[in-house]
């Protein structure tokens, strides 16, 4: 994908670049594992990245070597400028009266978490 090419994948002028966070699970029982996938698209709207996204992940492209499904969940963000060194691809905002440590340990430092190409649940 050519980052100078100002058209997206129908080839419509001014298609601004998305970031689609895809939730996948895997596993055929508990417990199974689920995987958070950001992918960035470029698209004339919200809606038609989250079907690119969508399509991707539900005609098995991403996990056709693998034994992880779509899940069902797809949410987009729109890049404020084009992807970049330090370019901020996503963000989800979520209000909450938890103080920040156990903010994080509820949503993500469970201590089950696989970071850093491990295979292996973090410590």
């Amino acid at each position: 994908m050519d980052p100078e090419d100002d058209s997206g994948p129908t080839g419509d002028a001014g298609a601004e670049w998305y970031a689609v966070r895809c939730v996948f699970r895997g596993g055929d029982e508990a417990p199974f594992v689920y995987e958070e996938r950001l992918t960035l698209w470029r698209a004339g709207s919200f809606d038609e990245a989250i079907a690119l996204a969508e399509a991707e992940a539900e005609a098995a492209e991403y996990t056709e070597d693998i034994s992880f499904q779509y899940a069902g969940l797809a949410q987009a963000y729109r890049l404020v400028e084009p992807p970049g060194h330090g370019t901020e691809v996503y963000s989800l905002m979520r209000d909450s009266d938890l103080p920040p440590e156990e903010y994080l340990t509820r949503f993500f430092d469970t201590g089950e978490e696989r970071q850093g190409g491990s295979a292996q649940a973090s410590s």
